[in-house]
């Protein structure tokens, strides 16, 4: 590590939270000569590039700002520098930077930079509504804001699988919703098809999340965490409310997959090019009668298979064209291959909106992992 990229470090460290990007532009100007430094922060649509203060929102395919965040890859057009910020898989955007180094040691500095910034908006996002509120094109609704509060993030990569998931209409969602964790042995992933409007329905979802959270925190088997929520949802709404949640478990030494399928969104998985679906024991959604027991399922998944869970609202997209269907979806996933599972879930979102020409209706929630294989 050089001397001018500890200092931006540390700058980034110890600024306080309302002006780390202003202080690191200080730092990148005395060091670098870089007279503009611009954050720009991907929108919950995935739709927008929007800049933390003024600016004009980045929304043309093609742009350099995008395929840096597409490719996740600095871009240099112009002497403009263009550098993605993220953590750990999760994008959250691209770093402006101009006159950009020509020196190739500096311009490898930077980008280590941008990911240092990643990290430390990550930090402090608890602690501050600026970075948040800078990300939005417009107003969400109540249920949508505390739908997005209750995710893990929208990626996540590791050696051995990386996996992302959109909630849509993004700025107005309402029940549909997932969830995950791992701990470098397993991965656990849960994806819910909620009931009801509105705040209603964002509560139910709240529960049903944070029941399955404290089951799994505990080391209870996968259709415990099943039934513990199902205790829980039932115990609150005798039935009158339910959630469908599709459990998986992925054992990431051996690529052994456990699921519960409790009413679930559809899994379908990507092998060589054909789109199949996964055939699952249906068994009773969480909530709707008390006492519920449910079973495990155990699949085997090979290197570089692709899984997409998709709820009802994807493929029961409707125009007075007709509904988008399993066959369209089924010819969209198979073009998805080359892709990174987040530009494949959006690509898929992107694609629903041109069919309905505009915002989608009913909620819809797309979550694509891709399975690497173990790793020494």
């Amino acid at each position: 590590m050089s001397g001018a990229e500890g200092r931006a470090r540390r700058v980034l460290t110890e600024a306080p939270t309302d002006l780390i990007v202003d202080r690191l532009a200080a730092e990148l100007a005395r060091t670098y000569g870089i007279t503009r430094t611009d954050l720009y922060q991907v929108d919950y649509r995935l739709a927008e590039l929007l800049p933390l203060g003024d600016g004009e929102a980045l929304a043309r395919p093609g742009h350099p700002a995008w395929r840096a965040f597409d490719h996740q890859e600095p871009v240099i057009a112009d002497e403009v520098g263009w550098f993605p910020v993220g953590m750990r898989g999760e994008r959250r955007g691209v770093l402006r930077v101009s006159p950009v180094p020509a020196d190739p040691d500096a311009r490898r500095e930077l980008d280590t930079i941008a990911t240092v910034l990643g990290h430390e908006l990550s930090a402090v996002m608890a602690t501050t509504d600026i970075y948040r509120t800078a990300r939005r094109s417009r107003r969400l609704t109540l249920a949508a804001e505390m739908q997005w509060e209750l995710l893990p993030g929208r990626s996540r990569i590791r050696p051995s699988f990386s996996l992302a998931g959109q909630l849509e209409p993004a700025y107005a969602v309402r029940g549909d919703s997932f969830d995950w964790s791992d701990d470098g042995h397993r991965l656990w992933l849960a994806v819910s098809n909620g009931f009801g409007e509105g705040v209603a329905a964002a509560l139910l979802a709240s529960l049903a999340t944070y029941a399955l959270r404290n089951a799994r925190r505990a080391g209870l088997s996968l259709a415990d965490q099943a039934a513990l929520a199902d205790q829980a949802i039932y115990a609150q709404h005798r039935g009158q409310q339910h959630v469908s949640v599709l459990l998986i478990e992925l054992d990431l030494a051996s690529g052994e997959m456990t699921v519960v399928d409790a009413g679930s969104p559809r899994l379908l998985r990507l092998r060589a090019g054909e789109v199949t679906e996964q055939e699952l024991d249906k068994q009773f959604p969480l909530g709707m009668f008390e006492g519920t027991d449910y079973r495990e399922q155990t699949f085997r998944l090979e290197r570089e298979d692709r899984l997409f869970v998709v709820s009802d609202g994807v493929i029961d997209a409707t125009t007075e064209q007709g509904r988008y269907g399993e066959a369209a979806l089924d010819r969209f996933l198979r073009r998805t291959g080359p892709m990174e599972p987040l530009d494949a879930v959006r690509s898929l979102i992107g694609d629903l909106r041109a069919f309905v020409a505009g915002d989608l209706v009913d909620d819809a929630v797309v979550v694509c992992l891709d399975w690497l294989g173990p790793q020494p």
